[in-house]
C-alpha cells in the first residue's frame, strides 16, 4: 500500500512511518520543512504543505490508497485566546484542507484514518465510556468535535473513513509519560489533585497497531476509541509508575499547581478525566499487545 501521513514528523506521525516502512508500504509524508523530515526519515517522499494555509499538492496523492491524518497543534498548554485559535485551527481547518483535496482528486484513496481525541468526551467523572457516548462541552471537546466534523466532510460510497479516539499515548520519548519521568525519578512524583480522575492511555505500538489496522481492515469505520482496555485513575497510575522506576509515589501536586502552570481553564481539564474503553476496537477483533499498565510501562522503561 501507499500511504500517505500528516504530522509525519510528530511522536506518532514518525512511529507509524516506522511501521509501515518496515512492512514495506510506500510512505509519503507532508510536513512544513521537507528538506529537515528528509534528513530524519530518508525512507519517505516528503512533500511541502502550510496545514492552515492551503490544500495538500495533488502530486502527493499519486498512487497513494490510504491517508493517515494526525495533524494538530499540542493541547497541553496555556489556554490563551490566541493558543486557542491555533489548536482549533490546526485540527479543523486543516483537516477540512486535506479533505479538499482528497475530493477534488480525480482516483481517490480507498480510506481516510483521522485522529480524534477521547477529549471529546469531557470530564465524565467515573462513567464508563464507548463511542456511542455523546461529546462533552468543554473546550477540548468542542475542538474534537469540530475536529470530526471536518472530517466527516469526506464521507462518501467510494471512501471508507476511520476516526480514531486516542488516549494519552504512552512513551518514553514525548508526551505526558516523558514530561513525569523527571519528578518520578527523582522521588517527587504523586497524584495530582487528588488522583481520582480516570486516565484513559494507550502503549505507543498499540497506537500505531490500531492506525495499521483502522487502514487495513474494510470493517473499520466511524469512530472507534483508541485506548486500552484497562484505564486507570491518575492515583494508580502514578503507583504503577513509582513501581517501574522503583521510586515512591506519595508526593500530591495540588490541583492549584496545574492553574499556575497551565491557567485556570486547562487546569480544570486536567483535574477531570475520562474512562475510556475500545468497544468497538475489541467487537471487531483488534488484539492490543499491552493492555495492562504495569507490564506497558516495564516495556516502555
Amino acid at each position: 500500500m501507499k500511504v500517505l501521513v500528516t504530522g509525519a514528523t510528530g511522536l506518532i506521525g514518525s512511529a507509524l512511518c516506522d511501521a509501515l516502512l518496515t512492512r514495506g508500504d510506500d510512505v509519503v509524508g507532508l510536513t512544513r520543512d521537507p528538506a529537515k523530515a528528509r534528513l530524519a526519515k530518508p525512507g519517505v517522499e516528503w512533500h511541502s504543505w502550510e496545514p492552515t494555509l492551503e490544500r495538500p499538492p495533488a502530486e502527493a496523492f499519486e498512487g497513494v490508497e490510504g491517508v493517515v491524518n494526525l495533524v494538530g497543534e499540542k493541547i497541553n498548554q496555556r489556554w490563551t485566546e490566541e493558543a486557542k485559535r491555533r489548536i482549533t485551527e490546526s485540527r479543523r481547518t486543516a483537516t477540512h484542507n486535506l479533505v479538499g483535496a482528497i475530493a477534488g482528486l480525480e482516483r481517490r484513496p480507498l480510506v481516510l484514518v483521522n485522529q480524534s481525541a477521547v477529549g471529546y468526551y469531557g470530564d465524565r467523572g467515573d462513567a464508563i465510556l464507548d463511542e456511542s457516548a455523546g461529546p462533552g462541552s468543554s473546550f477540548d471537546a468542542e475542538v474534537v468535535l469540530a475536529w470530526e466534523q471536518a472530517a466527516r466532510e469526506i464521507e462518501a460510497d467510494d471512501l471508507r473513513l476511520a476516526i480514531t479516539r486516542t488516549g494519552q499515548v504512552l512513551d518514553a520519548r514525548g508526551g505526558l509519560l516523558a514530561e513525569l519521568l523527571t519528578p518520578f525519578k527523582l522521588g517527587v512524583g504523586g497524584p495530582i489533585a487528588g488522583g481520582g480522575q480516570y486516565l484513559s492511555w494507550i502503549h505507543r505500538d498499540d497506537e500505531v497497531d490500531l492506525l495499521l489496522w483502522a487502514l487495513d481492515d474494510e470493517r473499520v469505520s466511524g469512530a472507534v476509541n483508541a485506548t486500552s482496555p484497562n484505564p486507570a485513575t491518575n492515583r494508580d497510575f502514578s503507583k504503577a509508575l513509582g513501581r517501574t522506576l522503583g521510586r515512591p509515589a506519595l508526593m500530591p501536586v495540588p490541583g492549584f499547581v496545574l492553574d499556575l502552570k497551565f491557567g485556570h481553564e486547562f487546569g480544570r481539564v486536567l483535574r477531570g478525566g475520562q474512562r475510556v474503553i475500545p468497544k468497538r476496537a475489541q467487537e471487531l477483533g483488534f488484539e492490543f499487545k499491552h493492555p495492562e499498565l504495569d507490564e506497558a510501562l516495564n516495556d516502555l522503561l
